[in-house]
Order: C-alpha cells, then sequence, then structure tokens
C-alpha cells in the first residue's frame, strides 16, 4: 500500500476511473445497451457474472452483488422472462437453485462484450504511445486485482 505522503497520484487516478465510469461516457453506453437488450444496468452486471461464473447459487450472487437475495430473485425473474437465464437445481443440493445462462443469454452478453470493448471518444484525448501506455498499466492492475483475477480463472475460452 502505498503511503499517505506519496498516495496522491493514485488517488487521483482511481478517482478518475471511477468518474469515467460512473459519471462519464459509460455511463451512456449502460443505458444504451440495457435500453438495446430491454434489460436494467444490473442485469448486465449479472449477465457478465453468469458468463464468468457458469452456473451461480442466487445466494452467492447476492453475496457478490452485497445485496438482499429478494433483489436477486427479481433480478433473475427478468432475466428469465426475456429468456437469457434459467434456474436450475444444484447439482448436489436440491435446496438451492443456480442460474444460468441460456444460448440467447449468452449471445446478448457476446454483444454486450462486443459493445463494450469501443472505447468512448475521451480515449481520443490520448496518442497512440499514451494509449499503449494506459493499456499495459490497466492490465497490471487488473491482474493485481483479487476479485478479477479470480474471475479470470473463470473466464470463457475461445
Amino acid at each position: 500500500m502505498a503511503t499517505e505522503a506519496n498516495d496522491a497520484p493514485v488517488r487521483e487516478a482511481w478517482l478518475a476511473m471511477q468518474d469515467l465510469l460512473l459519471l462519464g461516457e459509460a455511463q451512456a453506453w449502460l443505458h444504451e445497451a440495457a435500453a438495446a437488450h430491454d434489460v436494467t444496468p444490473s442485469a448486465i452486471k449479472a449477465l457478465f457474472r453468469l458468463e464468468y461464473g457458469g452456473a451461480i447459487a442466487m445466494r452467492d450472487l447476492a453475496e457478490q452483488f452485497r445485496c438482499d437475495a429478494s433483489y436477486i430473485t427479481g433480478l433473475v425473474d427478468g432475466l428469465e422472462e426475456r429468456g437469457l437465464a434459467v434456474r436450475q437445481p444444484h447439482p448436489t443440493d436440491r435446496r438451492v437453485k443456480t442460474v444460468i445462462l441460456t444460448d440467447r443469454g449468452r449471445e446478448v452478453t457476446a454483444d454486450l462484450r462486443d459493445r463494450r470493448s469501443v472505447p468512448p471518444p475521451a480515449f481520443d484525448a490520448l496518442s497512440a504511445e499514451e494509449q499503449r501506455t494506459l493499456r499495459d498499466l490497466m492490465r497490471r492492475v487488473t491482474a493485481a486485482d483479487a476479485s478479477l483475477s479470480a474471475m479470470a480463472k473463470l473466464a470463457p475460452t475461445g
């Protein structure tokens, strides 16, 4: 961890990343993508979680979202209504329901991933070399993130 005297630059970078995601052009992307597939922004997050995690117990999804299980029930209801996910019994504990993407859910998630890969126009403020440097730095940061590292182990191949 950076010392307090030396952590101002990393705090600024972290705040800038959050601003981009929470307040900047990424918000427009999120809402446009949600509207294109008639889902909520939370459903997009769930689709990406299901893509990486395969069948996930609903209680585990609630834990990952850090929310009440009843919220996940409503979220999964919406995914099922749109044919994007289905509930299944857990393979070893029939009391537990898991959620898994349908073929249509995988198609929608693939489209969302493609849409997500297009950077917003603000990135044009960087030169090609700066964009490569940013990419390399972000690879290092994401590789060091425990949650993302765990998800990377579950990432779909191909």
